[in-house]
């Protein structure tokens, strides 16, 4: 993964830099899950528990910009989500994508999900989604924060007035200024009030994953608690580790 280098890592520095040597190269990534059969570990706990792998390629290339690169935060999700047993049944989204990372994680759980993000970066989520053989259930989208939802992402996924998603995710979308706002819009979108919470309303779990970086990260959060609540999740024995390197895996409330 692409790091911060010490003169990138505080002042106004928006994301570290890339390497120029990041181009067309591919990772091969593995992330332990558990599972109902697999070779058999000891936890912190001491408890026996049965683990899984969940194995997908990556095409990475910084030419199309910084998102064409896997950034820590999304490791870190990608790494909570594995620890599920299945997300078969779930119907997902993710935010600021870049090279489908996290997305194409969720679908080799078993979920549909849309990968979305800007025009320059499509391609590479086809790419990694054809090379993962998920195109029967990862989707790619075209999706500008701060836009209505499009047509066909509506088409295929429904709206979050009538058929809601079940999870939506983002990881490294806290970077750009101008578009806080534009996030938060989104967000706003897609994830709807439950005024009735008993009467079988629904709201899609939110789960959202940041590396701190810039002063300026406030004013992120600052927009955002008009409108959501959120915890820091508690349930990853990996946040120990993470949160010392100011990552945070926060679940997002309306």
């Amino acid at each position: 993964f692409a790091e911060e280098s010490p003169s990138d890592s505080g002042g106004d520095a928006i994301v570290p830099v890339q390497p120029p040597s990041i181009h067309n190269q591919t990772l091969v990534l593995s992330f332990d899950h558990p599972s109902s059969s697999g070779s058999e570990s000891k936890s912190e706990e001491g408890n026996r528990t049965s683990l899984g792998t969940v194995e997908i390629t990556l095409a990475i290339d910084a030419s199309p910009g910084c998102g064409g690169v896997a950034w820590p935060a999304g490791e870190v999700l990608a790494r909570y989500l594995a620890r599920r047993r299945t997300l078969q049944g779930i119907r997902a989204l993710e935010l600021g994508s870049g090279t489908g990372f996290v997305g194409i994680v969720a679908g080799k759980l078993g979920a549909v999900v849309a990968v979305t993000d800007q025009a320059p970066l499509l391609d590479t989520m086809r790419h990694n989604v054809t090379l993962n053989g998920l195109s029967s259930r990862v989707f790619v989208h075209e999706l500008n924060w701060g836009d209505p939802l499009p047509q066909n992402l509506v088409n295929n996924f429904g709206t979050a007035k009538d058929r809601p998603f079940d999870l939506i995710l983002a990881a490294d979308c806290v970077y750009f200024e101008p578009a806080f706002p534009l996030l938060v819009r989104t967000l706003v979108d897609l994830v709807p009030i439950c005024t009735e919470p008993d009467a079988g309303a629904h709201q899609p779990e939110v789960l959202f994953c940041y590396k701190k970086r810039r002063k300026a990260d406030k004013r992120f959060f600052i927009l955002l608690k008009k409108h959501f609540e959120w915890k820091q999740v508690e349930d990853d024995p990996l946040c120990d580790a993470y949160m010392r390197d100011g990552i945070s895996l926060l679940r997002l409330v309306r």
